[in-house]
């Protein structure tokens, strides 16, 4: 979701991080928007670790604000079916941010039709070298050496052991304001996704977009035709 500070100086606010504002709040438009149109698996790129340390230490306060009064709230109290999953190094989070994500984790665990995942001071390499870890720590628990470990790794068993498991692999991948790149996510879930590059900044990105990237998604999976 990116663009929110040049949205904000393109509109003319006073202050460019009151985009970081109208953009947390666009989240609700998106989850109505991705109802209508069937997805039932989301996920949403809030910040990575590298934000969290080269960013301005009141901007990532303002940020952190948000998603407690914003996001969390809003996903804790509203009457909607998507459950929330949390992707990232919480640890790192103001405590009041961490756990307000994590009181709204709880309260939507009973919903099982949509997911949304907050992928928030996240970073794809440290998902991956966190999914090592665990399974070492898992197969070292179960008694095995680093030996057996080597000899059997496969690519399934570090999809056991993701920040969120048990959800399939990103199929589409949406990246707003004109930028072409991935900048360190879902590295290891996206391997055969496809990608979208939209030059609208989030705050400005509209149910029209998203349509537009899910009818890019489904020229690009049709299946050819067999005659010619």
């Amino acid at each position: 979701m990116d663009g929110n500070r040049r949205w904000a100086r393109r509109v003319g606010l006073s202050d460019p991080i009151l985009g970081h504002r109208h953009g947390a709040a666009h989240v609700s438009d998106l989850l109505g928007w991705c109802e209508t149109a069937g997805i039932r698996y989301l996920t949403l790129f809030v910040c990575s670790t590298e934000n969290l340390q080269r960013r301005a230490d009141h901007e990532i306060a303002h940020l952190m604000r948000l998603m407690e009064e914003v996001v969390a709230e809003r996903l804790a109290g509203g009457d909607h079916p998507w459950r929330l999953h949390l992707a990232g190094r919480l640890d790192l989070l103001p405590p009041s941010t961490a756990h307000a994500l994590m009181h709204a984790r709880d309260v939507t665990s009973e919903r099982e039709d949509h997911h949304l995942t907050l992928a928030i001071g996240y970073g794809g390499r440290q998902e991956v070298t966190d999914a090592a870890r665990a399974l070492l720590t898992a197969r070292a628990a179960a008694g095995a050496t680093i030996e057996d470990v080597a000899e059997n790794l496969g690519p399934t068993d570090l999809s056991r052991h993701p920040y969120v498991a048990g959800q399939p692999d990103v199929e589409l991948v949406i990246r707003t304001s004109g930028e072409r790149r991935l900048s360190n996510w879902l590295l290891w879930q996206s391997t055969h996704a496809e990608l979208v590059f939209s030059d609208v900044y989030w705050p400005g990105f509209d149910e029209a977009d998203l349509l537009s990237a899910l009818v890019t998604f489904v020229e690009r999976r049709r299946v050819p035709s067999s005659t010619t």
